[in-house]
């Protein structure tokens, strides 16, 4: 604060605000990372919103900010996950990272991380070859 003959002036602080948007592009970058993790699935209402020309960021990702404080949210990842994985481990690791991740680089307190499988493929990536070896 500033002292101005006998007044105090007081000193502009910023607001630190976060789109969702934001948040769940941390989110689905940290969850990308996991392996195990093909890709994430965008919601319905994303789908729309992509077809009528709209970005959205984080896609695969719903950041739900809590209604008692602006400095925590819930976060929901939508992946799709390798044949061959530990879809439970996988899990874990997903919910690991994102909250890691978020919290370090957002300064939000995450609640909670919940995992909805959406789907299992096959990893195109590996020739078959590769899978003949690791069954000798």
């Amino acid at each position: 604060m500033i002292v101005n003959d006998n007044q105090l002036a007081e000193s502009i602080k910023g607001d630190r605000s976060m789109t969702q948007g934001f948040v769940a592009q941390y989110a689905a970058e940290a969850a990308l990372q996991v392996d195990g993790v093909a890709s994430l699935v965008p919601s319905f209402a994303v789908a729309l919103k992509e077809k009528a020309g709209v970005v959205h960021e984080g896609k695969g990702v719903r950041v739900i900010f809590s209604e008692d404080s602006s400095d925590s949210v819930s976060i929901t990842v939508y992946p799709v996950i390798f044949y061959g994985k530990i879809i439970p481990e996988v899990a874990w690791e997903i919910q690991e990272h994102v909250k890691e991740d978020v919290e370090k680089f957002t300064g939000l307190d995450v609640e909670t991380v919940d995992v909805y499988v959406t789907r299992v493929i096959e990893d195109e990536s590996k020739s078959p070859s590769d899978e003949e070896e690791t069954n000798i």
